[in-house]
């Protein structure tokens, strides 16, 4: 059985998710599905969200549209109450460094673009539907492998902008120190947030019931670390028809 929920796993949070998940693993309990008692840790990538003993994950929309729906079975969307998005959509923003002279986006088309994989919806396909519908893309990027690697390149000088999805941005803006060196220069449209999936062989509804009650029995604190309101369902087609790069 394997469980994971890897997506906003920065360290200072992984108390708030292993009590999220064993609220999780008992209210799964309570309706008969068997979990492990410990997430997986690095429990992501292709491979591991198509295994058939995956109980419990929460993935990008990227992969989710493009390898992964008809493979697992959506459950919902974490809602995480992102600003001018509706319940359990996010966006990504454009991160640039505070001193910057350049305050419109196509200034940026010479300068060095950083994501984190080209497999992110929130770190690259969003930023590169946002820019051709301006009529450009970066000529140079740097590949970084993550949001928080991302940012820091920007910090440091690395590399001029970044699209950092709204919920990461969050937790660099709480947990990292060069996040003051750093500000939002415009945002993405939304899109459906990091879905949460089960695999082929359990009942999404059964799962979903199972999250909410655990929300619902967490205690304040907690929520307010992980900054989670609710589990809400966006159907299966909002992800699909999302563009592609």
């Amino acid at each position: 059985m394997l469980a994971s929920l890897p997506m906003y796993d920065w360290p200072q949070l992984r108390t708030a998710h292993q009590a999220f998940w064993s609220g999780i693993h008992v209210a799964l309990g309570r309706r008969g599905i068997k979990s492990p008692a410990g997430l997986t840790e690095n429990g992501q990538g292709l491979a591991f969200w198509a295994q058939p003993q995956l109980v419990f994950s929460q993935t990008c929309g990227l992969p989710y549209r493009r390898h992964l729906h008809d493979k697992v079975r959506l459950v919902g969307t974490a809602d995480f109450a992102v600003e001018n998005c509706a319940p359990g959509y996010y966006c990504s923003y454009f991160v640039i460094r505070r001193d910057e002279s350049r305050n419109a986006l196509a200034d940026y088309e010479n300068a060095v673009f950083a994501f984190n994989d080209a497999g992110s919806q929130s770190g690259y396909s969003a930023a590169r539907h946002h820019t051709l519908a301006r009529d450009f893309w970066f000529r140079k990027t740097r590949r970084t492998g993550g949001h928080l690697a991302s940012a820091e390149a920007v910090a440091r000088g690395k590399a001029d902008i970044a699209a950092i999805d709204a919920v990461s941005w969050r937790m660099i803006e709480r947990f990292e120190a060069f996040a003051p060196d750093l500000r939002i220069l415009e945002a993405t449209d939304p899109t459906p947030g990091l879905p949460y999936i089960t695999g082929a062989g359990l009942d999404p509804d059964t799962v979903f019931e199972a999250v909410r009650d655990a929300i619902d029995r967490l205690d304040p604190a907690t929520l307010a670390d992980l900054t989670l309101r609710r589990i809400v369902r966006i159907p299966k087609q909002e992800y699909l028809k999302v563009p592609t790069p």
